[in-house]
């Protein structure tokens, strides 16, 4: 896999309530998590996974044998990020693949590569191609982060610093990691939960360069412009509504890119 373009199927129902009820935990919470860790979506809009390569990772599985002419991709500390993650995953690839794949960060809830074994998966190359595959492979991953990581109760107790910590590591505070969870938390318990239907069409359409902003599960005006511009586009009647043959339209046009 070179590409790392697949299906990148949206979140479904039943695996976020099946999650949900696994962990014993709120909607809140548990999207709390995904707004911090990827705005709550885990694909780009070219379809590839949401990554974070880390190249103090990378200097680590590697021995820190490429440090020397490659510190933006290999280095001992973090950092180096750009707006082109791929671009230094690809470069670290051509040095040394499953260190390089262990040393992104991916999908919704951004888990490491290196952490394939705690999530469920034999090999990093298992994982990625799951990342590749759906958002439901990225909220399981999650599921399992968080339960390998004891976190489950922290999460339920809503305990951020506790949480973040496990999560995120312990320089958590440097970036306020346990803030953003707990402003985020406040956000979704005061204001409007995400519509997974919703979700799934604003996720579609940003696949078909319609721009609707975050794919969040909120139907403001960007998607509502969005639907209704793809309806006229088609020549389907039914204006700004959301209803399942707009969204198996929307499938089988995503399946043929």
């Amino acid at each position: 896999m070179t590409t790392f373009t697949g299906a990148a199927t949206p979140l479904t129902r039943e695996c976020f309530h099946e999650v949900l009820a696994d962990l014993g935990v709120g909607i809140a919470e548990l999207v709390a998590v995904l707004k911090v860790e990827s705005k709550s979506c885990g694909f780009q809009p070219d379809r590839r996974p949401k990554i974070l390569f880390e190249r103090h990772y990378f200097h680590r599985l590697t021995g820190g044998v490429h440090s020397a002419k490659h510190p933006d991709i290999s280095n001992a500390s973090s950092g180096g990020y750009t707006l082109d993650e791929y671009a230094r995953l690809h470069r670290a690839i051509a040095l040394d693949r499953t260190a390089a794949l262990k040393s992104a960060s991916w999908g919704a809830g951004q888990v490491m590569g290196d952490n394939h074994k705690m999530v469920g998966f034999d090999d990093v190359e298992g994982m990625v191609a799951a990342m590749v595959d759906s958002e439901d492979d990225h909220l399981r991953a999650v599921a399992n982060f968080i339960r390998a990581k004891k976190l489950v109760d922290a999460l339920r107790k809503r305990d951020w610093a506790t949480f973040a910590r496990g999560y995120n590591g312990p320089s958590f505070q440097k970036n306020k990691y346990d803030i953003m969870l707990a402003g985020k938390y406040q956000e979704l318990k005061s204001g409007t939960l995400p519509d997974l239907n919703v979700r799934t069409v604003q996720l579609y359409l940003t696949y078909l360069g319609h721009g609707v902003g975050e794919a969040d599960g909120l139907y403001g005006r960007k998607s509502r412009g969005a639907v209704v511009d793809y309806r006229m586009k088609k020549g389907i009647a039914g204006g700004e509504r959301i209803d399942k043959a707009l969204v198996e339209m929307l499938r089988e046009d995503v399946a043929a890119l």
